[in-house]
């Protein structure tokens, strides 16, 4: 376990180095830069100072080793488009999308398992074509699409929920203020992902409902509900395992969508503004704190197996 754990941690830096480098290398070499995004009326050598001042005049090799030395003691620099410390900023903003992020990967879980198990258990009824067809729709709808029209329904409509927001400001923070402006973003986000939660979770259990063990259980007389919870759906849980930990960059990548439609500062506005600023530390800092996030979330999945099936030994 031990060596399993340093080689996937080995893995997991070199992808990180990976990363930074393609994305270092590529957002210097789009055109544009921080001096033509700040003001479309910048002269030519105004741009050339700015350049300078930032220190965007030195050769590439060199400014992306100065950037990796400063990242290894903990520094992720400051904003190019205003010089604010972004190590504060990112903490901020990805406590914000964790809370996006885990409220809709929880609500997927909840009812997308559950919904998958039932339909497999009872295959061809008025449920499981009532299911597909609902997560048909889900999965062809886009999310910003499905964003605004909740908006207009539940805060235009009927304005029983906040449109945008983490909580009410003139009121203060509180757990029910919390869960009002979190129930839209979240159950949108939780609608676009569960789907495939809910059609892999069904196809799972049915190719495990179909193994000889079973029927050899149900020959015996075991009860269908003993035989689903006790024998299939731990072999079927595995694969399902899996799919919750793909689901997670999609939620990250989601998230960037859902925050701009709803007015939440998390790290999909933080990375959409950067990018329209061409901020490239900030750009540099949301991108490898988002490849961290999936690694440690697809080792942690892997650690999972064992516990869920002991078959399956890491060495």
């Amino acid at each position: 376990m031990l060596g399993f754990l340093v080689r996937r941690l080995g893995q997991g830096v070199l992808v990180l180095v990976l990363i930074s480098l393609i994305t270092f290398f590529l957002i210097n070499l789009a055109p544009g830069g921080p001096s033509s995004a700040s003001r479309f009326e910048t002269t030519a050598e105004e741009r050339i100072a700015l350049n300078k001042q930032l220190g965007l005049d030195q050769p590439l090799v060199s400014r992306y080793g100065q950037w990796a030395g400063n990242l290894v003691q903990g520094d992720f620099g400051v904003t190019l488009n205003g010089g604010q410390p972004i190590g504060p900023i990112l903490r901020q903003r990805l406590g914000n999308t964790a809370q996006l992020a885990l409220s809709a990967l929880l609500l997927s879980v909840v009812i997308g398992i559950p919904l998958g198990i039932l339909t497999a258990m009872r295959r061809n009824s008025v449920l499981d074509h009532v299911t597909n067809t609902i997560t048909t729709l889900g999965m062809s709808i886009p999310d910003f699409w499905t964003g605004i029209m909740a908006i207009l329904l539940f805060s235009v409509v009927w304005k029983v929920l906040p449109s945008s927001g983490l909580y009410d400001a003139s009121a203060g923070f509180s757990l029910v203020g919390w869960l009002r402006h979190m129930i839209l973003p979240a159950g949108v986000l939780a609608f676009v992902m569960l789907p495939n939660l809910v059609r892999f979770t069904r196809s799972s259990l049915l190719e495990v409902l179909g193994m000889d063990y079973l029927r050899t259980a149900r020959a015996k007389g075991v009860g269908e509900r003993r035989v689903i919870s006790k024998h299939a759906l731990r072999n079927a849980l595995v694969p399902i395992i899996a799919m919750v930990g793909l689901i997670l960059p999609a939620l990250l990548s989601g998230s960037v969508i859902i925050e701009s439609v709803f007015g939440l500062p998390g790290m999909g506005r933080l990375a959409v503004d950067a990018a329209l600023g061409r901020d490239y530390n900030t750009i540099m800092a949301v991108t490898l704190v988002a490849g961290a996030v999936v690694i440690v979330t697809n080792l942690l999945i892997d650690l999972t197996y064992s516990v869920v099936d002991p078959r399956i030994r890491h060495d």
